[in-house]
């Protein structure tokens, strides 16, 4: 069950895909996200966090973008939350067909 209002308007069955302003930073416990539109940083210390997001462009919803990143239906809450404080930060967005999914 989602444990904040950013959760709750959060749509796992929604397209999303990186920022364009994103760029990612791959590190020994995971990656750095910096969006270079509102210089904020983000740290991901999960790595199939960091599967999902890279996933998300390619995929037809957060969802698919988890389930290909290898994590279970058990674990969506936890992902849930994760991708919409990344949403909230403006790190991911809804994807529309003139975005493009890929890294910054």
């Amino acid at each position: 069950m989602p444990s904040s209002a950013s959760d709750e308007s959060f749509d796992m069955d929604r397209a999303w895909t990186l920022h364009p302003q994103v760029a990612v930073r791959p590190e020994s416990f995971g990656a750095l996200l910096y969006h270079f539109g509102t210089r904020r940083l983000s740290f991901l210390k999960d790595r199939r966090l960091l599967a999902a997001v890279r996933l998300l462009g390619e995929r037809s919803s957060a969802t698919a973008a988890c389930t290909s990143a290898g994590i279970g239906d058990d674990e969506l809450t936890r992902y849930h939350h994760a991708l919409a404080t990344l949403a909230t930060s403006h790190m991911i967005v809804l994807r529309t067909p003139d975005s493009q999914g890929g890294e910054a």
